[in-house]
């Protein structure tokens, strides 16, 4: 396999973190798992950094408050590449992606550049999220498809994987989005570098433990950031 590293970003995920690490090891026991913790309260870093000292497999990147999704990734990103990791996987602490699907990603990674585990490409796949919340995901992948020409069922999902050589291509720097609109930047930006986008389809799960991270704030900054991309492609000034 080659050089392989898993990113998990976290905020007061300690019940979840236990039981997923051990989940991905048993999935695929030879990836690296990198931990970006936004200095959770409950305790997630220290338990990380615990098991880092014991698992050469783990790692941690401890940050000094809750600085958001996207720049959890950007950080994971550039220590995938500094540390010349070939394959970058991305999931969620919290069980709504399941490890097992973690080898299909590392399957059709050998043929494409961006995979994208996608809730949406085989009709709904989506397990107990209430109606609302259901069905702003679906019009909002809607609606960026729509407004970018982004060719992407599932724009907005956090289950992914990249080879290093796309990640490398993007000005990480220059990204400044979280949550929905973080997913949206990268894969635009992808998708305008010419890589190819595979999308397979997953079932996705609601959380059982801990908190969603969902803001009205994250919608509205998902709403605008589908414009601005569009207009900064049209003017040749996508970084």
């Amino acid at each position: 396999m080659k050089k392989t590293l898993l990113i998990i970003p976290t905020y007061n995920e300690i019940d979840n973190i236990r039981k997923i690490i051990p989940a991905v090891f048993k999935a695929i026991p030879g990836l690296n798992i990198l931990v970006v913790d936004d200095n959770s309260p409950d305790g997630t870093g220290n338990y990380v950094k615990s098991l880092s000292e014991t698992d050469e497999r783990v790692k941690i990147i401890e940050r000094q408050g809750k600085l958001g999704l996207g720049t959890a990734y950007v950080q994971g990103f550039k220590y995938a590449i500094a540390n010349n990791y070939e394959i970058i996987l991305q999931m969620d602490a919290d069980f709504s992606h399941d490890p097992n699907e973690l080898k299909n990603f590392l399957r059709e990674i050998e043929m494409h550049d961006l995979v994208i585990g996608s809730r949406y490409i085989q009709g709904v796949n989506v397990i107990n999220w209430p109606m609302r919340r259901l069905l702003l995901s679906y019009f909002a992948n809607k609606y960026t498809k729509f407004i970018t020409g982004l060719p992407v069922c599932d724009a907005t999902g956090g289950f992914k994987c990249f080879r290093a050589e796309v990640l490398k291509s993007i000005n990480l720097d220059s990204i400044k989005s979280n949550g929905y609109s973080f997913q949206i930047e990268v894969n635009f930006k992808v998708w305008k570098k010419g890589f190819s986008i595979k999308e397979i389809p997953i079932i996705f799960y609601d959380r059982n433990e801990g908190h969603s991270k969902m803001s009205k704030k994250i919608v509205r900054e998902a709403v605008f950031m589908v414009w601005k991309l569009r207009l900064r492609s049209i003017l040749g000034k996508l970084d």
